[in-house]
This record gives C-alpha cells, sequence and structure tokens, in this order.
C-alpha cells in the first residue's frame, strides 16, 4: 500500500502541463517507474520480477507480456539515448533533444508534421499503455495478495457489483456479446455507488477494443449505446476518458484514433489532440455544474438553458478531429462529424448544427482577438453567418471551451471579456437588426454615469469636443465616464497625465496616457511596459482636435510581482509620466531570452498588410514571441513615420498574433511599404 501511496503522490508532481510537453521518462505518469513498481510487488508476492513470468501466473496473456516489454524497452532505448545527448543524467525529454532523438532512430519529417512530433506521439502512445497495464496489474496484485471477501450484488445476467467495483459475470462477456462494452460504461454512470472495475473486467475491455469493428460501429443498439452515454447527467467526461484509456473511442471513431497521443509543436497546445478534445468536453460539462457557476457565470447560464448538450459534446469530440491531415483541419472535420450524425441519426438541425459548429469552431475567438469590435460591420458580417440564437449560444460556449482547453496559460480574463462581448454584441443586432445608434447610446450612458458624480453636461462638453467619433466607437461608455472624470477640468494641461485602474475585466490594469502629442511616444509607453515585464493587449490610440495623445491600455503581468496593486499603480502612473515628460532618447528593449520550446520548433514570422473597409491599413504580424516584441514594433513604426491608432494583442503560450490599424504617407508607396515590412522581419 506504502507503494501504491508514492506512485499516487508522484503522479501528482509530474502530471502537468510544463511534464506533459517536456515528459520525464523516468517519473512522468506511465514512465519507467510504473513498470517498477509492478515488478517490485510482484517479487513480494514471489511471482518474479520479469513479464513472461506474471504470465506464468495468469496475471496477463503472453501477447499482453510482450507488449510491455516493447512499451519497456521503448523508454529505456530512449532514456539511454537522452542520457548521452545531454552528456548528463537527464530524464526529462526536453524540447533540445527531441528532434535529434527522432533522427538517431530513423524518424523523419511528413508532409503535414515535424519528426519530433511522430517521435512524441509514439511516446504518448507508450505512455498511454504503460498506464494501463500498470492499473490492471496493480489491481490484479492487490486481488492476488488481499483476496478480500467482497460483498457480491448481482445488476443484471452480465454484470455483478463486487464491493463497490464492477465486474462481469463471465470473463468472454466482450467476445460473446460486444454490444455489452459500452453497456458496462452506462452502468458505471447511472450507479453513483460503483467506483471502479474489478481487474478482470480492467483485461476484458483492454481487449474488447479489438472487437470493435465496422459491423459493431453500424449496429443501432451500439450507436444508441453510445449516445446515451452522452446524455447521461452524470459521468460524460469520466466515460470518455475511459474509453479513450482502453481505446474504445479510438476504435468507435476511427478518425479519433489517428489523432490519440499526437502533440502539436505550434508554441500553444500543452496537451495532445485527444486530450485536447476531450477537456474541451469537459470544459463544456463544467459550465453545467453549480459548483463551478462563479467561473464563467454566462456559461453557466447558458449552458443551463441549452437544449440536447449532446449535441455540443459531439461538436467537441470532431471541432480538432483532423489534426494533422494537412489542409483545413475545419473543414476536414466537418466530413467526420457529418458521417458520425448520420450514423446515429441525429435530426437534421442538430446534425447541421454540429458540423456548423466543426467547421466555425476558430471563428468567433479570431473576430473577438483580431478584429475592432466597435465597427458596427464587423458585428454585422460576423452576425450573417449565424443562422439563430441557438447558433450563437452553441458557439459562444464550444469557443469559451476550447480556448480554455488549450492550455492554462491561454485563457485569460481579458480574452474572456473580448468573447463575452462579441456574443452580446452579436446577439442584439441578430434581434435589433441594427446598431446604428450605437453612438448615441454611449454618450448617453456615459453622461448618466458622469451626473451620478455630479459633473454636469457643460464641465466635460469642452473635453467632448475635442474627441471625434472615432473615440466615442472605441471605448466603452464606463471607459469614456471614467476619462472625462479625470480630464474635463485638465483639458489643456501642459503635464502629462497618467492614470491607473484595475481592469474591469478581472485581472490586469487599464491605463490613461494624456498628454502634448509627440513622436516616440507609443514606443515609449511600449517600452516602459515590456522593462517592467507587462504585456499589452489593447491599445487604443486617439488625437484630440487639439493635438493631445489620449490613448489607453489594457496591461497584464506577465509574471505576478509582490508589489500590491496600489502600490503599482502609483507606480506606473509616477515613472511613466515622468518618461513622457523627459522625452529622452529610447533604445529599443533587447529581444530578451526566448523560450527553448520557441527556439528548437521555431515559428516563421509573417507580416501582412491590407485595408480594411473604411480604408484603414490593417498589419497582421504572427511570429514567436518573446520580451520586448511590442515595444521593438512601435520603435521601427516610429522611427517610418507611421501612426498607430489600434492594437490587439493576441498572446497564446510563446506564440503572438496580433492586429495593429495603422496609418502614414509611405504606406501608400509600394517601394517604401516593402523597405517597412523587410525591417519589420529583420528586426522582430
Amino acid at each position: 500500500m506504502a507503494k501504491l501511496h508514492e506512485q499516487e503522490q508522484r503522479h501528482a508532481r509530474f502530471d502537468d502541463a510544463d511534464f506533459n510537453l517536456e515528459p520525464n521518462l523516468k517519473e512522468s505518469p506511465g514512465g519507467l517507474r510504473d513498470l517498477q513498481i509492478v515488478t517490485w510487488i510482484s517479487r513480494a508476492a514471489g511471482l518474479g520480477t520479469r513479464w513472461t513470468e506474471l504470465a506464468q501466473a495468469g496475471l496477463i496473456t503472453l501477447s499482453e507480456a510482450h507488449q510491455i516489454a516493447c512499451h519497456d524497452a521503448l523508454l529505456q532505448t530512449l532514456r539511454i539515448r537522452l542520457h548521452y545527448l545531454a552528456r548528463r543524467r537527464e530524464d526529462r525529454l526536453l524540447f533540445d533533444f527531441q528532434t535529434t532523438l527522432a533522427e538517431q532512430l530513423g524518424i523523419t519529417d511528413s508532409a503535414n508534421r515535424r519528426a519530433s512530433e511522430h517521435l512524441m506521439q509514439r511516446y504518448y502512445r507508450t505512455r498511454r499503455a504503460v498506464r494501463l497495464f500498470n492499473t490492471i496489474l496493480l489491481q490484479h496484485l492487490h486481488d492476488y495478495l488481499f483476496r478480500d471477501t467482497l460483498p457480491q450484488h448481482a445488476l443484471n445476467e452480465r454484470f455483478r457489483m463486487v464491493g463497490t467495483r464492477l465486474e462481469m459475470r463471465d470473463e468472454h462477456l466482450f467476445e460473446h456479446r460486444p454490444e455489452a462494452i459500452f453497456e458496462l460504461f452506462l452502468i458505471m454512470q447511472q450507479r453513483l455507488e460503483l467506483t471502479d472495475l474489478s481487474a478482470n473486467t480492467l483485461r476484458a475491455l483492454w481487449r474488447a477494443r479489438l472487437k470493435i469493428d465496422a459491423t459493431f460501429r453500424r449496429d443501432p443498439q451500439n450507436q444508441a449505446h453510445f449516445m446515451e452515454i452522452l446524455r447521461q447527467p452524470h459521468g460524460v467526461i469520466h466515460a470518455l476518458r475511459r474509453m479513450n484509456q482502453f481505446g474504445i473511442l479510438g476504435s468507435y471513431i476511427p478518425a479519433f484514433g489517428r489523432i490519440v497521443g499526437q502533440m502539436q509543436h505550434d508554441l500553444f497546445h500543452v496537451y495532445t489532440v485527444d486530450e485536447h478534445i476531450l477537456m474541451v468536453v469537459r470544459n463544456l460539462r463544467r459550465f453545467a455544474l453549480e459548483k463551478h457557476a462563479h467561473e464563467l457565470p454566462l456559461c453557466n447560464k447558458l449552458m443551463g438553458e441549452f437544449a440536447r448538450p449532446e449535441v455540443l459534446y459531439i461538436a467537441g469530440l470532431f471541432h480538432d478531429i483532423a489534426k494533422g491531415r494537412g489542409g483545413d483541419h475545419a473543414r476536414l472535420g466537418m466530413k467526420d462529424a457529418r458521417k458520425f450524425c448520420t450514423l446515429h441519426q441525429l435530426s437534421h438541425d442538430d446534425s447541421q448544427l454540429v458540423v456548423w459548429l466543426v467547421e466555425q469552431h476558430l471563428t468567433l475567438s479570431s473576430t473577438a482577438q483580431k478584429q475592432d469590435l466597435a465597427d458596427p460591420e464587423v458585428i454585422a458580417e460576423f452576425a450573417e453567418n449565424i443562422k439563430n440564437d441557438r447558433y450563437l449560444v452553441a458557439l459562444y460556449l464550444l469557443t469559451v471551451a476550447d480556448v480554455k482547453g488549450t492550455s492554462p496559460k491561454v485563457w485569460n480574463a481579458w480574452k474572456g471579456k473580448l468573447m463575452e462581448d462579441l456574443f452580446y454584441l452579436t446577439r442584439r443586432y441578430m434581434k435589433e437588426g441594427a446598431i446604428d445608434n450605437h453612438l448615441t447610446e454611449i454618450r448617453e450612458q456615459a453622461a448618466a454615469t458622469l451626473n451620478l458624480y455630479a459633473i454636469s453636461a457643460t464641465s466635460y462638453q469642452m473635453l467632448w469636443a475635442q474627441l471625434d467619433d472615432s473615440y466615442f466607437m472605441d471605448h466603452e461608455a464606463q471607459e469614456i465616464a471614467w476619462h472625462s472624470r479625470l480630464l474635463y477640468f485638465r483639458v489643456n494641461d501642459p503635464a502629462p497625465i497618467v492614470k491607473a485602474r484595475l481592469s474591469r475585466a478581472g485581472s490586469g490594469l487599464q491605463v490613461l496616457v494624456y498628454c502634448r502629442d509627440q513622436r516616440w511616444l507609443f514606443a515609449r509607453i511600449c517600452d516602459f511596459f515590456a522593462r517592467l515585464s507587462f504585456t499589452i493587449v489593447e491599445a487604443k490610440i486617439h488625437t484630440t482636435q487639439h493635438g493631445y495623445a489620449l490613448n489607453s491600455f489594457q496591461v497584464m503581468e506577465v509574471n505576478r510581482s509582490d508589489m500590491d496593486y496600489r502600490d503599482l499603480m502609483n507606480y506606473i502612473e509616477f515613472e511613466l509620466t515622468e518618461k513622457i515628460r523627459l522625452a529622452e532618447p529610447i533604445n529599443p528593449v533587447s529581444g530578451g531570452r526566448m523560450s527553448r520550446q520557441l527556439k528548437h520548433f521555431p515559428l516563421n514570422t509573417k507580416i501582412n498588410i491590407a485595408t480594411d473597409r473604411h480604408g484603414i491599413y490593417v498589419l497582421t504580424l504572427i511570429a514567436g514571441d518573446r520580451p520586448g516584441l511590442l515595444a521593438r514594433f512601435a520603435h521601427i513604426l516610429d522611427r517610418h513615420h507611421i501612426r498607430m491608432h489600434r492594437a490587439k494583442i493576441n498572446t497564446m503560450g510563446s506564440r503572438a498574433e496580433d492586429v495593429f490599424w495603422i496609418s502614414g504617407s509611405m504606406l501608400s508607396k509600394p517601394a517604401d511599404t516593402s523597405l517597412f515590412l523587410n525591417e519589420l522581419l529583420e528586426k522582430i
């Protein structure tokens, strides 16, 4: 029992996102230690230490013994080669060595995937198998050593309950009646007193995956059972994860089987594709639970009202199922989803929704994070693609679940706010058909807020007279009221004004900068925040009619400091004011240290300039993220006399996907624009 407790502690210590990307071959779940603990207990029981000896004792078959030996050999080979490569004892499969190890094992790049990704898929599949064998064998050894006399209770003619475990009444049940495979999962969901499966049942379930073929998949009874599993009020994600663990899910949905263990070295996913997909379904289930309602209240409310939530779970299962095939994975996944819906006889409406969600699952996050939500035409264009409110709600829920299931570090409150804003703006547009009166409403709401502070209209009209419509379009009413309260009596103040407050998004700070416009201002501000290890997630840049800059920033700490927020805001207000007031020459912040993942799996920088529907130049930048990226970018803009109007900064792990709205006379000259882009590619 002490060894089992030790294993539980070790799994908890090594089972996190960092060890998922760079696993420890010895200590991580599914590593060599999981095999060693079985042999230690086996030796103590007098059953030997070799896999063939366990087979002779009847705990496993000779075929299973051979499989375990193969997995053991792969882990040993990787570990030995890793030690030679590192020239030290190194058990972590670090990014530094993954590519070289793949080459040594004769693994090469394919059309759509790196050699290192193929290597890691082999590792992850081995890890899954080792964890499974560890679970089965330890339970067998426990039963062999202790032989507990547990109460038995027949559940039906096929299954019984032994203690709190579910057990087959016939060890060959799945061979004779494969349809009982899904019945097992249903019973586990419906009988909450059941906590696990017996050792014999675990082994039988592992072998049962071989019984799932085209005939099994076409059987209406099996299809009905699978849909019933998805419709249960409890245990859906536990059932799916157990199916994946035993190879059942990948056998029943062959497209899913192809992505099991597939890692994506794209700088922001930290889970294998199958783990990510199940994490998305888990998030969707979590939205419906009242005990988690405080995390995302809107998602909780919408999920509670959503009829037939299994439609969302199916969309979650298929949204990334075509990853790694080449081409548009969303469109390829549509075909798999449509086939599944037809096979399982979903209604026409539900089938259409599932297929549409798989095709469009990136649309909402892309629009929210890369487009100007203050532009009514952006909202109108987005809404045109959405059939009705059910489609909008489904897409919103799937998108939030997807982003949260990518990596613990990718989701933040600011991204959540952007998606929520787009949801509400789209819902309003779909109900009212237009948002032409948006400007008037924003002004009225801001004025009403100012009235609560006893600030009369005559007091702030002097400030508002200096602001054009784009300012009111770009800001929410509460932001305008905040700016107005701070500036209405300082419209022509010669000294810079910097004010900070806690963001209403739930994390980070909002910072207001108001001063006479000056060259290098944006670069100076970006440089200041880069040196503080803050990341700017959104910037709104405006110039008043009388030549003042009114800029607002949403900033977040990269590494949480020990400084109290009040002290931090005071520091920003004083130091940034001084930096602007002195207007000293600036040197762009150095590139900083790139992450090891970015170093070994570099992302080619992509820059594109196009004009939007209003004739404004929009620059899109995709690059590996590193400290000072935005500051260096701003410095280059200022050197070319290019003006920034708005920026949306989207950081996903070590990947940056940023959008900038810019203007400048040189942008209309192809030769000058080419020089500018070349410098960006060189310096960024």
